[in-house]
């Protein structure tokens, strides 16, 4: 049902951003759907359209925000098993497997994890965000694996989106790189903005884009003399931007194993076991894992962490890796 949000600007909110004072006064909106609000036009100030959420307000203006009803999905379902980690009456736990989008978009709208929670149940997912995106709440890309949360209504979606804004969720991910982290871990703390060279990429910036910033640590190194080196790496984001470890794992000059977008040129393997080199170059994915999610449940206020285990063509790999380390 269509609902109406009035107030007039305190003293306290004057020359302030508009979406933050909304955001301030309605703490079940997140900053993404006031912002996605504003720029559809359903925001007016003192009786005229605002279109920006960055516009500064005065004490005494008038603001009226309309938030509409949830426009009805016409997605096709999608006969795909999803491997559900947990499930309640709020939400549920995926562990997504490589290969399978999150959401409809340019030529792909019918194969997609979206389809698949149709399929498994089109009444139960949130619909304030975009109607391609029902119950997504965060993404993982394409050919990376492992834990997502779906939001089944849309306060569970709002208190989700308002923990993954805050930086509060716990997202830990394993990555096989090529070559050796130095320092062994560290801190990645960068601005991450789209690649002027080719648009479908991300780059790291000195002074433009959103700051990302990536924890990692080295947990084992594969090296013998036959084939180039390999490190097992475990990274916790603070921030999650689009392809951030993917592109800071660039910058730091070891790229992630099966990455084809974010990669560096590396000698061939040779002289290595035959068996290793094809699993390398049939990879068909990144080497690249969400294992841990963590998150307060929103609506029984508990701490909830789930994990998942490496699938197996990455496994089979790093056993083979540990067969032939020196």
């Amino acid at each position: 049902m269509k609902k109406n949000i009035n107030f007039i600007v305190e003293e306290s909110e004057n020359d302030l951003r508009v979406d933050l004072i909304i955001n301030k006064r309605q703490k079940l909106l997140s900053r993404t759907r006031i912002k996605n609000l504003i720029l559809k036009e359903k925001l007016m100030l003192n009786n005229e359209i605002i279109k920006s959420p960055s516009k500064k307000v005065a004490l005494g203006d008038r603001l009226n925000l309309e938030i509409p009803e949830p426009e009805e999905t016409s997605l096709k379902p999608y006969d795909f098993k999803l491997e559900i980690i947990h499930e309640d009456n709020d939400l549920l736990v995926i562990d997504k497997p490589a290969g399978i989008i999150m959401h409809p978009g340019a030529g792909n709208y019918d194969k997609t994890i979206v389809n698949a929670l149709i399929n498994y149940d089109r009444k139960s997912l949130s619909t304030i965000g975009d109607e391609l995106r029902p119950g997504i709440v965060h993404r993982i890309d394409k050919n990376t694996s492992g834990l997502v949360v779906i939001a089944k209504n849309n306060e569970t979606h709002e208190n989700l989106s308002k923990q993954f804004s805050k930086h509060t969720i716990t997202r830990v991910y394993q990555l096989l790189i090529w070559g050796k982290l130095r320092p062994s871990s560290g801190r990645i703390d960068t601005y991450i903005t789209r690649s002027s060279r080719n648009r479908q990429l991300m780059e790291v910036s000195r002074s433009k884009g959103k700051q990302a910033i990536t924890n990692y640590k080295t947990i084992e190194i594969f090296e013998n003399n036959k084939s180039p080196t390999l490190s097992l790496v475990e990274c916790k984001l603070e921030t999650g931007r689009t392809h951030q470890i993917r592109v800071h794992m660039n910058y730091m000059g070891n790229s992630i194993v099966g990455d084809d977008k974010y990669k560096k040129k590396y000698k061939k393997l040779k002289n290595t076991d035959l068996s290793l080199e094809n699993l390398i170059s049939k990879l068909s994915r990144q080497f690249l894992h969400a294992k841990t999610l963590g998150f307060v449940h929103p609506k029984t206020k508990k701490e909830m962490v789930f994990s998942s285990i490496l699938p197996k063509k990455l496994n089979n790999l790093l056993k083979m890796l540990r067969n032939t380390n020196d």
